[in-house]
């Protein structure tokens, strides 16, 4: 698999910091080498040309399509939080999107 990064986007980074802490302790737990970080959305794009997976924070839904198009050309793919898991803080629900989104299947969630 090597190591597969994500990128979680909210605001300030603030929110999306829990939210990665917990994705991370989830995929510590299933043996996956997923490096999770979260960034403020001006972060975005300083760190596209190096991620696999940008996740938007929940409140960021309207904003899709401009960050589709910020990643076309590269090798990085694009969606949303769903809502329930942001504001559940669910690691496990996260961590089952990203290995959906980047096809991973050597391990189940």
């Amino acid at each position: 698999m090597g190591n597969i990064r994500v990128m979680l986007c909210c605001g300030a980074g603030m929110s999306s910091g829990f939210m990665a802490q917990r994705a991370r302790k989830a995929a510590k737990k299933y043996g996956l080498d997923i490096a999770i970080d979260a960034r403020s959305e001006s972060q975005v794009n300083q760190y596209i040309g190096s991620i696999d997976l940008l996740m938007l924070g929940p409140h960021y839904s309207s904003q899709l399509p401009h960050y589709e198009k910020i990643c076309e050309g590269q090798r990085c793919a694009v969606c949303v939080i769903p809502q329930d898991i942001y504001g559940a803080l669910d690691g496990e629900a996260l961590l089952r999107i990203i290995m959906e989104k980047l096809q991973i299947k050597e391990k189940q969630v």
